[in-house]
């Protein structure tokens, strides 16, 4: 009952203006809709103010209420009118009209020629008159006095390409006589010819800009994509690893428990086997003890051979006591395990390390101009005294490579063998620097790590394969660039200091002569494919990576 009278007041106010009538409560209702209201409640003989709920025992009598009913028509008359009225006339940010007289209704379009903005009504005789329609019109314009000379008072049609501003044809005849001008609809037009080629220009680099976009959303995309399957992917691998180790673990506790278990039977059944002779023997010394005491001669003789041998002594020497260190070689094996797993993941870590990550779609970032600048991206790295041929001596902290006699490497897969050259721990992505201090002849590289490190000379040298890149150094001639067999001169001098920069993802390798400014010796644009390590090959000098603060 309350939700329907609520509903029936909402529709009796918006349309009380058909008929109003007044209730003896005082409210207010259409006609229509009261009436139809308790014709409803006809069969409860009771009748009510959908409102304020007040009852009446008998139906009302309804009667226009004709004060509400004039008010509404006056409204509807003056009010209408008037907003519509007020929406033709100009107000405080419009443009008005320079002919209405009294209140100025909103100007419809401003003539450059009269310089006058003009309501519709008045704009007429600009469509009417000849003179007039080769008039200008444009939208409506308080600026129209900026086209007046405020010397001369004149239009100005004239643009004066020398000082770059409008003029009137006085002013052309005076200050700017002799200047470059031309009429201001031809700098118009060539200056909208030049606009609509910047607008061109725009919409193109906005297109190229919305395609950049699509290309990062992918990026991003294919970023998220690739980190998520890594996740997942490492976790399933990580879990596979731990379930392994823990099978593993496993296994040798219940190995040692079944050797602990055999090793403690054996003991206990030696030790009842000892026990059983302690018992005998202590059984034997008390009837020997006995007999001993017997004064009577002939009963002694007589017991004595009736006395039962001795069995066979189980002698100390047939137990062989260990000391406390039963399984001291499964403790030993278990570590000699963990000792090689740490070096495997201390080795290959480098490779499963997150890698920087730099999305270069849009703007790739320029190369450095200034040492400063290249030092920003410098990056520590070490030797690896894996790789080192046993003709090289590390030291300093395995940042110096020095050729010398035999060392006495152990063995390992990731030594070179067939030549003097040596890589470097970490593996190298993202943007990276460092510098090269050396003298003689060397190979400043970068490589792949499945570079070979035995077999043919083609095979294992830097610059000699397609992976790996170096910078062959000589004090006695030039130095060249060499990729796959292919040598590339590089420049006449010899820098004592070297700088590699490199751009993994933008596929950039450049060789730079350090000093007080730097020199680019070469540069390689290429792509590649896997994280590269440093290089060096030395033969009858040294190299050194240089500390860079």
């Amino acid at each position: 009952m309350e939700q329907k009278g609520v509903q029936l007041d909402r529709e009796s106010r918006s349309s009380r203006k058909k008929d109003p009538v007044t209730l003896p409560c005082g409210h207010n209702y259409c006609m229509n809709c009261i009436k139809a209201h308790w014709d409803e409640e006809d069969g409860k003989k009771l009748y009510s103010c959908p409102q304020c709920r007040k009852t009446f025992r008998w139906r009302p009598v309804l009667l226009k209420n004709t004060m509400l009913a004039d008010l509404v028509e006056q409204l509807k008359k003056t009010g209408l009118h008037a907003a519509a009225a007020d929406h033709c006339y100009a107000g405080p940010e419009d443009v008005a009209c320079d002919v209405c007289t009294g209140r100025r209704r909103k100007a419809f379009k401003s003539c450059l020629v009269c310089l006058i903005s003009y309501c519709e009504k008045h704009l007429q005789p600009h469509h009417d008159v000849p003179q007039l329609k080769r008039h200008k019109l444009v939208e409506p314009s308080n600026k129209l006095q900026e086209n007046i000379c405020s010397r001369h008072n004149e239009v100005m049609k004239i643009f004066c390409r020398t000082d770059q501003q409008c003029i009137c044809y006085l002013c052309l005849m005076e200050e700017h006589k002799g200047h470059d001008t031309v009429s201001a609809a031809a700098e118009r037009t060539e200056r909208q010819r030049e606009l609509e080629g910047s607008r061109l220009n725009i919409q193109q680099r906005i297109q190229d800009r919305e395609e950049d976009v699509k290309l990062l959303h992918q990026e991003v995309e294919a970023v998220n994509l690739s980190a998520d399957k890594t996740v997942e992917d490492s976790e399933k691998i990580f879990t596979q690893l731990i379930r392994l180790l823990e099978e593993r673990s496993s296994d040798v506790k219940q190995q040692v428990r079944s050797q602990q278990r055999t090793e403690v039977s054996r003991v206990k059944e030696l030790q009842e086997k000892l026990e059983q002779e302690i018992t005998e023997l202590k059984r034997n010394d008390a009837e020997l003890q006995k007999l001993s005491h017997t004064e009577d001669l002939n009963q002694f003789l007589h017991n004595y051979p009736s006395l039962s041998p001795l069995s066979e002594s189980t002698g100390s020497s047939s137990i062989n006591i260990r000391p406390l260190r039963y399984f001291e070689d499964v403790t030993a094996s278990v570590s000699e395990v963990r000792d090689e797993l740490q070096d495997v993941l201390r080795e290959k870590w480098t490779n499963v390390s997150l890698t920087e990550t730099e999305v270069d779609v849009l703007l790739s970032q320029p190369e450095p101009t200034t040492r400063a600048g290249f030092l920003e991206y410098s990056r520590k790295i070490t030797l690896d005294p894996n790789t080192a041929n046993t003709l090289l001596l590390l030291s300093d902290g395995n940042r110096k490579t020095t050729s010398m006699s035999h060392q006495s490497y152990s063995h390992h897969p990731d030594r070179f063998t067939g030549c003097l050259q040596v890589l470097s721990r970490e593996s190298l992505t993202g943007r990276c620097y460092w510098e090269v201090e050396w003298r003689e002849v060397v190979h400043i590289a970068v490589a792949y790590k499945d570079i070979s490190r035995s077999g043919s000379w083609d095979e294992c040298v830097f610059g000699r394969n397609n992976k790996s890149w170096a910078l062959c150094c000589n004090q006695d001639s030039s130095s060249n660039l060499l990729y796959n067999k292919a040598p590339t001169p590089v420049s006449s001098s010899q820098p004592s200091r070297v700088g590699v920069y490199l751009d993994h993802r933008a596929g950039v390798l450049s060789f730079y002569s350090v000093s007080e400014t730097m020199t680019l010796l070469h540069r390689v644009q290429t792509t590649f494919t896997q994280p590269l390590y440093a290089g060096l090959g030395v033969y009858d000098s040294f190299a050194e990576l240089c500390k860079l603060k």
